[in-house]
């Protein structure tokens, strides 16, 4: 879940339009999503006629078009090797899915379609089988892709501060304490959204949370930023009980060094290995050149989505769309990232 920042960064609502450009977008992040949201009623996830999950793909390729539409060209960083203090946070969260797995099949015994659903979300995985077909489907688009060292979102934090990209997307705010200086949430899974259990939907809507912003607004560095995370648990270690971020933040501001809070607060962490994964991360340089786009080749791309059973006429449709030579004022848009 990384760490929960969202009640003390500011936030802005953006439209579309305002996104323009290229955004490095933490792919395992958004197929993670797609996985969790695209499902049938009873959880289920989306399959073709061989058993095959196909719901990332789903998410991947539509809303990919829809972004190059408006102009958008989403550059998706895949995760490397994991950190080896990433290792308690895999095993937690392998063990939450098979928990939800356990309910999930009970709540079906008993006919509660709506709580199968529910749980259903919380049981989604990644196969490496999935992240080769994400990255073929995007080859077959002509989309440039990146493949990261470590953390994905180190990579997108790091682009975006070289200036390859204009911003970072993950619904993560880690990506803030990697340093990006734009961090856009909500870019994949914007739209209108039901709630789950409930008749009633909400729209989401890209926010944009500037880092320098947040920090002056705060009165605190990055430095500090991350020590917040530090003590209120991040992916890579486990926080300390009954500190939130709130209790954070006054803490850091308090006190000029993780050692005097610690101190003053009585407790004991290995907390300068995560401070120097934030700030200095396994990354690799990106330059604007590996970063152009190609042509799609539509037959493959067909041949790819209707052997998995989608659509022609919307595949095509949306390629139509996605691809299309602009007429209007933002003519040569998409042509320049080619």
């Amino acid at each position: 879940m990384g760490v929960e920042l969202k009640d003390l960064v500011v936030k802005h609502e953006r439209s579309f339009e305002e996104l323009e450009g290229r955004i490095a977008v933490d792919a395992y992040n958004t197929l993670y999503q797609f996985l969790s949201i695209i499902r049938q009623q009873d959880g289920t996830p989306l399959m073709d006629s061989k058993g095959r999950i196909t719901s990332h793909l789903s998410g991947l390729f539509y809303r990919t078009c829809n972004l190059l539409e408006k102009n958008i060209l989403p550059i998706y960083v895949f995760d490397g090797v994991p950190s080896e203090l990433k290792k308690r946070t895999i095993a937690q969260r392998a063990a939450v899915k098979l928990e939800a797995e356990e309910q999930r099949k009970k709540a079906l015994e008993q006919g509660d379609i709506a709580r199968a659903g529910v749980l259903a979300q919380r049981t989604s995985k990644l196969t490496r089988e999935m992240v080769g077909e994400a990255k073929e489907l995007l080859t077959l688009m002509g989309l440039p892709w990146v493949q990261a060292k470590s953390e994905g979102e180190a990579q997108c934090s790091f682009m975006a501060s070289e200036g390859v990209v204009r911003a970072a997307a993950s619904q993560d705010y880690d990506s803030l304490l990697f340093g990006a200086p734009i961090l856009v949430r909500n870019l994949t899974i914007s739209g209108r959204k039901k709630l789950p259990r409930r008749d009633q939907y909400v729209e989401v809507i890209p926010e944009e949370i500037i880092l320098e912003e947040s920090l002056k607004a705060l009165g605190i560095t990055r430095e500090k930023m991350v020590w917040i995370g530090i003590l209120s648990g991040t992916d890579f270690n486990e926080g300390i009980y009954g500190i939130g971020p709130k209790k954070a933040l006054k803490l850091v501001k308090e006190n000029g060094s993780m050692e005097s809070i610690l101190q003053k607060i009585g407790k004991e962490m290995d907390w300068k290995p995560v401070e120097e994964l934030f700030l200095n991360p396994q990354t690799e340089k990106v330059s604007k050149e590996q970063l152009r786009a190609g042509k799609p080749d539509r037959q493959k791309i067909a041949e790819f989505m209707l052997d998995r059973d989608f659509s022609q006429e919307r595949v095509d449709n949306s390629l139509a769309r996605a691809f299309k030579q602009p007429v209007d004022s933002k003519q040569g848009q998409l042509e320049k990232w080619f």
